[in-house]
């Protein structure tokens, strides 16, 4: 049984998930493997990733391989109501609403636990959550699981330290193909790409502020720069903001900042980055922003208590009006705009990192009684297969080394 909005959407869904499926070929490959080797039959895998035609794909595929899939989503505001609508359709147990209430949302999550997963794919930690503490009673037949995203593998490893890991965890996000292209090159389009089409404004000549210069950041930074923004990077790490330097950023603190941005982009998968006393002194007119997983990074309920109104300026866009008679714009409520006012990743960055989670699932499964209760790394192996398809499918080769240069690499005699 499914929870989606709308089954007549399905139509719309469909022609999405065959448009992002045409450019995923890695996750193809996976797929038609999978179809002969069914290495997930018998087994129960619970999903909760963005819900939008990407994660559609990766469902179907894990279905292909035997699996009972139950998918729901992993942010209110990020489910495409005809991408649910049509993988339901599909015969993949959905339950997932865009739009709704934090209480609903959790209720969606746990409707999708009553399956008593034995494999999980959590995108910012809300399954182990659970899983964990009010829904163990759905546990009893847990494996593994693999997290998506470094706010997640933040928890994952909070737990651990302390003892409440309630099953092996794959750090997905940790993975080369994951971090070097989906964060990096799939956060600075697809934050960019949501960020234009919400404002339709010219981002060329502006102040760009990105807090937080990790894999995100700096993609958030060069797409900017690109762009013709001038960019500040602000920073706790001193070696990322000695790097941001050495990129030829401006780098600088919040409070500093905040009197010259005109776009603040937040990425740093922390709480209270902007807050109060940067409201006070930003710029009429200033755009507001986040890409990190949760929608603490920027105090949008502080804003609120300071504003004088609040006004919708365009879909997804929310004026502040303080009382001096500056308007703040906030998009998508603070959360992570890339997805709440946009399409997410583009499909052939999504392929890789979909991909590393369906081979990490395939490997957890394998390796199930060995295990033991903690975060694992993404094998090198998978890692390196997932690489050298990705090339193939876009038609391009490298070198080898020869069994020579293996040995002087693996030797100390040399």
């Amino acid at each position: 049984m499914s929870i989606v909005k709308d089954r007549s959407l399905a139509p719309s869904g469909r022609q999405k998930i065959q448009w992002v499926r045409d450019f995923m070929p890695a996750l193809s490959g996976i797929e038609e493997r999978f179809r002969r080797e069914k290495p997930f039959a018998g087994l129960t895998v619970a999903v909760s990733v963005h819900l939008e035609a990407k994660t559609a794909n990766l469902g179907l595929v894990l279905q292909e391989g035997g699996a009972q899939v139950c998918l729901t989503g992993c942010n209110p505001l990020s489910t495409q109501d005809d991408v649910a609508a049509a993988v339901a359709e599909l015969g993949v147990d959905t339950y997932a609403v865009h739009g709704v209430s934090m209480e609903e949302y959790r209720r969606l999550l746990e409707e999708t636990l009553k399956c008593q997963p034995h494999l999980i794919v959590d995108d910012g930690g809300d399954l182990i959550e659970l899983l964990g503490g009010r829904c163990a009673r759905y546990a009893g037949r847990l494996l593994g699981g693999c997290e998506e995203t470094t706010t997640g593998i933040h928890r994952l490893y909070a737990r651990q330290r302390e003892g409440i890991l309630p099953c092996p965890m794959m750090a997905v996000n940790d993975a080369k193909a994951k971090h070097y292209y989906d964060n990096k090159y799939g956060t600075g389009q697809s934050t960019w790409d949501a960020i234009m089409h919400t404002t339709n404004l010219i981002v060329a000549g502006k102040t760009v502020v990105v807090a937080g210069y990790g894999w995100c950041g700096k993609g958030i930074a060069m797409r900017a720069r690109g762009m013709g923004a001038q960019v500040i990077v602000c920073e706790v790490d001193p070696f990322k903001a000695l790097e941001a330097t050495m990129e030829n950023f401006r780098v600088m603190p919040m409070d500093e900042a905040a009197r010259e941005g005109d776009i603040f982009v937040t990425a740093t998968g922390c709480r209270d980055v902007i807050v109060r006393r940067h409201f006070q002194v930003m710029k009429h007119n200033a755009v507001l922003c986040n890409s990190g997983h949760f929608d603490c990074e920027v105090d949008v309920a502080a804003l609120g208590e300071m504003a004088a109104g609040r006004v919708q300026r365009r879909e997804n866009i929310e004026g502040f009006r303080l009382p001096d008679g500056r308007i703040l714009n906030v998009l998508a409520q603070g959360r992570l705009v890339n997805l709440a006012a946009g399409n997410g990743h583009p499909a052939e960055i999504m392929d890789m990192s979909f991909a590393v989670q369906a081979l990490s699932l395939e490997w957890l499964a394998k390796h199930r009684d060995g295990l033991e209760r903690r975060v694992y790394r993404v094998p090198e192996e998978i890692d390196e297969q997932i690489g050298r398809v990705k090339l193939a499918a876009m038609g391009l080769s490298i070198d080898e080394l020869t069994p020579e240069q293996r040995e002087y690499r693996a030797s100390w005699k040399a």
